[in-house]
């Protein structure tokens, strides 16, 4: 922007002489580090106690000077010293000769005589008046003296600029110095007021009771332990609104923007309003929940603790986005209104500074040691971010001849670098699952063939991963798009790419390369490996029977999460469910046949018979054999578990439902063979409803004695 040459006076104060110098310092330095304004003012402090008393002396003697003319003049019968609307009438007249030959419009060029008098009438008025104000109770007019004093202030810039025209000429040199030195007082009169009017909405922010922060969600590693569901925070906190200008104090703030502006002084200007609009934002951060941390900060940080930090920086992006950053724009529009080419300036200048001092934390995250409880709050921010940029674009739109282009990194772009790191960082998190899952190799067998711990944690993992199905799907095809399906894809048979026999069944993952999903095959991939883990860790048992008991629970474990989420059911597929549902059943009908049908073995009628009679020796070693296998079957499988209470519940009845009616058969046809008594109570121990009671024992994890169910 161009600026009005320097005051041939030497400014002091808070302006310096090199303004275009200043500038582009102001420029240099348009971060968010917190800049303190008072430094400024300190230096017009110790400016004013240099020169107050020079002034103060200045100013009895021209009091004493105009009094006695004052009094000649009526000793005489003359009229009272004009006012300052008289005497600016007869500065406007002045101005306007000036300017017509400054112009060339009459034809001279000669500079009109120049009233001495009434320039220092004019200007020694403006001085009282300002004065009037600095010393009193009101330091800023109201009403109509407001217009009065910054029309006065307006014409002492004109005059000045009007004078430098002629300032070879001693006399205009002379009237140009003074009038210079009286506009600068003027303009750090403005200066204060704008800064005051500034800090006002300041002060109140920074009163506004701090938000509780958001209380910290348990670590996802917990679910290696706890079997539960804990859903991600998607509901935005609610967030304390900055308290807004009231309308007469931005009316004040264009006025004075406007005359100071128009006196050549818009570095000043804006570099007050700047300065403390970032000071306003980052004291309003607090309110919010959020405090300024570095880089190293959150590399040390414990992840519980950011956690915390995350929730709430998430809260105080959304807000910047979505109410801080819109407010500045309305502020700077109205402040600025005359100056659309500044407030833009400054608007995108704050806009810049906001957004990348958020940026900074969520880029920290980034550069945080990976691991698999960070997934989520990761994924978090990258929503957020994502969520924005509609908001972010109608705000910031894209102007190739932006004057700052330069100078200032477009908000958008950083926002989309950090996002994309963010994507990158949550593909590389998920895809270490299948390195957990091979890593794990322990070589001891759950007790009792429950649930493995490892298939809770992956199981819940992905679970809670398929709640971030569309941004996983996202940055998934962002980050692995060069990865294409393998050639057996589209034919179902690769279990790898298929999902165990066509997991692209309900994904449209069928129909070519095009329509592949890398997250669902990562997905797919990551439970095909817990499969084959939990295959492996099953041969860890002895007893066959219990090796399937293991593999039911945990098969039975998956199933249940993936058709309780219609998120993971619809990524892995319609025929991979069915997959592993035919399995379970193979694994029960593996465990019915290790373990009651070689009881039911006791109760074979062949060979009991010879020559049309029982063979009582032989039937009594049947029975003793099913009475032995029975109690030793009961002894172990009551202590296995089966947690879940409908596979319980499945098995009890199954098993009844097989050997139940043998054995009542098996008793109703040999057990008159036996003498009544001592004998019948030896080898027949159990009735029907006995062997129903303890069936119902089983896979309780609690061994118990059968000996008050027997037959009595």
């Amino acid at each position: 922007m161009e600026c009005n040459q320097p005051l041939a006076p030497r400014k002091s104060s808070s302006f310096s002489s090199g303004r275009d110098e200043k500038r582009r310092e102001i420029d240099r330095n348009f971060s968010l580090g917190t800049v303190k304004l008072e430094q400024g003012h300190e230096r017009k402090e110790r400016r004013n106690k240099e020169t107050i008393q020079e002034e103060e002396e200045e100013e009895e003697e021209e009091a004493e000077e105009r009094a006695g003319k004052m009094g000649e003049g009526a000793s005489n019968g003359e009229e009272p010293e004009a006012n300052l609307i008289t005497v600016s009438g007869d500065i406007d007249n002045f101005l306007a000769v000036l300017l017509a030959v400054g112009d060339g419009r009459d034809g001279r060029h000669e500079p009109p005589e120049i009233p001495e008098s009434t320039i220092e009438k004019f200007v020694a008025l403006v001085e009282e008046e300002m004065a009037t104000y600095e010393t009193g109770d009101e330091k800023w007019p109201s009403g109509g003296a407001e217009s009065s004093l910054l029309d006065a202030i307006d014409r002492v810039s004109k005059l000045t600029t009007g004078l430098r025209k002629f300032s070879s000429e001693p006399k205009y040199q002379q009237a140009m110095n003074r009038s210079g030195t009286v506009l600068h007082q003027a303009m750090c009169f403005l200066e204060d007021e704008f800064h005051s009017l500034l800090q006002d909405a300041r002060t109140k922010q920074e009163a506004v009771s701090s938000s509780s922060k958001t209380k910290p969600q348990p670590s996802f590693s917990r679910l290696y332990e706890f079997d539960r569901h804990v859903p991600p925070s998607s509901e935005p906190s609610s967030c304390v609104p900055s308290p807004a200008y009231p309308p007469e104090a931005v009316e004040r703030l264009h006025k004075i923007a406007d005359a100071m502006i128009s006196a050549g002084y818009d570095a000043e200007c804006c570099q007050v309003f700047a300065v403390a609009r970032r000071n306003a934002f980052e004291a309003g951060l607090p309110s919010l929940g959020f405090e300024k941390v570095s880089i190293e900060d959150v590399l040390k940080m414990a992840w519980e603790s950011l956690e915390s930090e995350i929730a709430t920086w998430i809260k105080a992006f959304r807000h910047t986005i979505t109410a801080s950053i819109s407010a500045e724009r309305e502020l700077c529009e109205a402040v600025f209104a005359s100056h659309r080419a500044i407030s833009d300036r400054l608007f995108r200048s704050f806009a810049h500074c906001a957004i990348i001092q958020l940026l900074t934390f969520a880029e920290a995250v980034t550069m945080t040691k990976r691991s698999a409880e960070k997934l989520f709050k990761v994924l978090d921010i990258y929503e957020a971010m994502r969520d924005v940029m509609p908001t972010v674009d109608a705000l910031l739109p894209d102007e190739a001849d932006q004057e700052e282009s330069s100078i200032l990194v477009d908000p958008k772009t950083e926002i989309s670098s950090v996002r994309f790191r963010l994507g990158e960082a949550a593909v590389a998190i998920f895809c270490e699952l299948e390195s957990s899952i091979k890593a794990d190799s322990s070589k001891t067998p759950v007790p009792g063939g429950a649930v493995h711990p490892l298939t809770r944690y992956v199981t819940n993992y992905l679970k809670y991963a398929c709640e971030y199905k569309n941004t996983l799907e996202q940055v998934f095809k962002e980050h692995r798009h060069s990865e294409k399906p393998s050639s057996t894809d589209g034919d179902g048979d690769n279990s790898r790419g298929s999902g165990g026999g066509g997991r692209g069944d309900n994904r449209g993952n069928n129909g070519g390369n095009g329509n592949y999903n890398p997250f669902a095959a990562q997905l797919v991939g990551a439970m095909d490996l817990l499969h084959s883990n939990l295959e492996s860790k099953s041969k860890l048992y002895k007893d066959l029977a219990l090796s399937n008991i293991f593999l039911m629970n945990n098969g039975r474990y998956v199933a249940k999460k993936v058709k309780g989420s219609p998120e993971i059911h619809q990524l892995v597929g319609e025929t991979w469910y069915r997959k592993r549902s035919s399995d379970l059943r193979q694994y029960h009908k593996n465990y019915q046949r290790e373990t009651w049908s070689k009881l039911l073995a006791c109760l074979r009628d062949d060979g009991l018979q010879v020559k049309g009679s029982v063979y009582k020796p032989l039937l009594k070693e049947r029975f003793k054999s099913f009475n032995a296998m029975f109690e030793d079957i009961h002894k172990a499988q009551s202590s296995w578990v089966v947690s879940d209470e409908q596979l319980q519940s499945e098995l009890r009845v199954s098993v009844s439902a097989v050997v139940v009616p043998a054995y009542r058969s098996f008793l109703g046809r040999f057990s008159q063979y036996l003498d009544p008594g001592r004998q019948t109570e030896k080898y027949i121990k159990f009735g029907a409803e006995d062997l129903e009671n303890l069936i119902d024992e089983l896979f309780d994890g609690n061994p118990s004695s059968m000996a008050s169910k027997r037959r009595t």
